[in-house]
């Protein structure tokens, strides 16, 4: 199959595409474009982004076409051996997974915008880029010379992102030989030296972990953005980075910590989801919705890895890495929800609505649930076996015996393989905490413990939130609540998700909302809160001393036994 990218006037967004296929025998033949994009599990509809789509024989006679369902297109051939199916589509949205276009850049992720054939999926494919002499293109395809690609077949063909631009800038290291490319588009003013010095360790680490790199070159693609901006992307030998604002990329306290931070993940998923990856994802089906209850292990334990990998390393220090835990807490111990819906299901519902907020405490989140299980399944497995064992070695099994012969994991897979590596049976854990809704408090306290760390609760730094049970988004000085606790005074007062508090004790509600609620602390707080059809409620509430919303602080045990120093240097290095 052979893909033409090109485009005419990059101010309108419009992309356009031609796909050629040859040797069709059928007197149909159906195109899909596909439903959705591995690494986010929800249903895309990049179809919507179609303007126009015809189909042709070699000879430019159009041939008739219909839509069979949203995405999915069946041209009848009328005895052609070559149909030529010619489209366009709206580039004009930035994330680490889309596609986008300007007078810039072309940056595709083809999984958004490439139609392909569902029964010749596994043909080679041929790529072409009719784009601006001057421009040069950050890819891992395979080049052909000139701006012409090639793929062994349409799963690596949109697996591979590239970003085609005149302003990029790059430089590379060389890793037990494999070479890693740093790309950088947008405004911005790398320090390649200090990049290398901290992306090599974190690089060689995880390669030790593993035993080796599966690809002979990887790409970490950077897109930065002006303004405050998160986001990365996975793939088989790269990954898109997307960061911002460009001032503060690259400044150590700023986003250079989440610059580091998210490339050590997304190189984590080169092994973990790219290839150990779950059994309904073996291989993925782009028509559809591909269910898995295995989040905690792709998303999970990826969070975990990625951030203990730049300890490991010494890209970070302890205070470094213990930043990155208190988010973990914080985020379990803030989330009323983690007594509704297990990570388990809460992996099986991304699917249903798991990129955003949803209802007010329905689902967790299999990042920080998914971590955190499998930090208290790591310190179990290291307890069991005196730490000749542990989470690493549950990792080289998945990779070794099940990715390198052709095996997705199953969640079966996934419990007999910590059981043999514990030596002890983690069932009872696995239903608890995993499969079920069972509050880990102690259990988690036990395995920092046995680490030779423990951690404080204290209020947040947010008065409304810690004492009134109440976190409030300012949007352009409007104070819309996004977040209410459960039983908090807040909720018991009446104020509700989406409400705007517009007033306290009668002066107006605004970025100094939390000095007003602690002036106020030792008497009745009134509050004006727009509620539903804009009529304005006031709502009495009196603060109990109760504390709601909580941050957490890790550190070493002072008083910690010599096993637990020993513990936790076994477990750092």
């Amino acid at each position: 199959m052979q893909y033409t990218v090109s485009y005419q006037q990059p101010n309108t967004h419009y992309i356009d595409i031609e796909l050629e296929v040859n040797g069709v025998e059928e007197s149909t033949i159906q195109f899909q474009l596909p439903a959705w994009r591995p690494g986010r599990y929800e249903l895309g509809n990049f179809a919507k982004n179609i303007q126009r789509w015809a189909a042709f024989d070699a000879e430019g006679r159009e041939l008739l076409h219909k839509k069979l369902t949203k995405d999915l297109w069946e041209v009848s051939t009328n005895g052609t051996e070559t149909v030529i199916v010619k489209y366009n589509y709206f580039a004009n949205e930035l994330n680490a997974g889309s596609t986008y276009l300007d007078a810039s850049q072309l940056y595709i992720n083809g999984v958004n915008c490439l139609l392909y054939v569902p029964n010749r999926i596994n043909e080679l494919c041929e790529l072409q880029l009719e784009i601006p002499e001057t421009y040069r293109v950050a890819c891992g395809l395979k080049s052909l010379g000139g701006f012409a690609f090639e793929a062994t077949d349409f799963h690596e063909l949109v697996d591979c992102p590239l970003i085609a631009s005149e302003s990029l800038q790059n430089d590379s290291y060389t890793v037990d030989n494999t070479t890693f490319y740093l790309w950088f588009q947008g405004e911005c003013k790398p320090d390649f030296d200090r990049l290398k010095k901290d992306f090599i360790p974190f690089t060689e680490k995880q390669m030790e972990l593993f035993g080796s790199f599966p690809t002979p070159e990887y790409h970490f693609l950077f897109q930065i953005l002006p303004h405050r901006a998160y986001h990365g992307v996975e793939h088989s030998n790269s990954t898109v980075c997307l960061l911002g604002p460009s001032y503060d990329v690259m400044k150590k306290g700023g986003m250079y910590d989440e610059l580091l931070g998210v490339s050590s993940h997304e190189l984590f998923h080169t092994w973990n989801v790219k290839r150990i990856r779950p059994v309904e994802m073996w291989p993925y089906d782009y028509s559809k919705e591909n269910y898995s209850r295995l989040g905690y292990l792709s998303e999970g334990v990826t969070t975990l890895y990625g951030d203990v990998m730049l300890l490991r390393s010494g890209v970070f220090s302890e205070v470094d890495y213990f930043k990155t835990l208190n988010q973990l807490l914080d985020r379990h111990f803030n989330n009323p929800a983690i007594s509704n819906l297990s990570v388990a299901d809460s992996s099986f519902d991304t699917w249903l609505d798991g990129y955003v907020a949803g209802v007010p405490n329905r689902k967790t989140s299999i990042y920080t649930e998914g971590a955190l299980c499998t930090l208290m399944i790591d310190s179990k497995i290291r307890e069991a076996t005196n730490h000749q064992k542990s989470f690493d070695d549950v990792m080289r099994i998945f990779n070794d015996e099940f990715y390198l012969n052709n095996k997705g994991i199953s969640e079966s897979d996934y419990l007999s393989t910590i059981n043999k590596v514990a030596g002890i049976e983690l069932k009872d854990f696995v239903d608890q905490y995993i499969n079920g809704t069972a509050d880990y408090t102690a259990e988690l306290k036990k395995s920092l413990t046995f680490l030779g760390l423990g951690y404080q609760s204290l209020p947040s730094d947010s008065f409304c939130e810690a004492y009134l049970g109440l976190k409030l988004l300012d949007n352009n000085g409007s104070l819309q609540v996004i977040s209410v606790y459960p039983d908090s005074v807040a909720e018991l007062a009446g104020i509700g998700v989406n409400d705007e508090v517009v007033s306290i004790n009668g002066y107006k509600a605004g970025a100094d909302f939390n000095q007003w609620c602690s002036y106020f602390k030792d008497e009745q707080i009134v509050l004006g809160v727009k509620q539903n059809y804009d009529s304005i409620n006031n709502m009495y509430i009196d603060l109990c001393g109760e504390v709601y919303y909580k941050k957490h602080l890790v550190q070493r045990l002072e008083n910690a036994t010599y096993e637990q120093q020993e513990s936790f240097e076994k477990w750092k290095h």
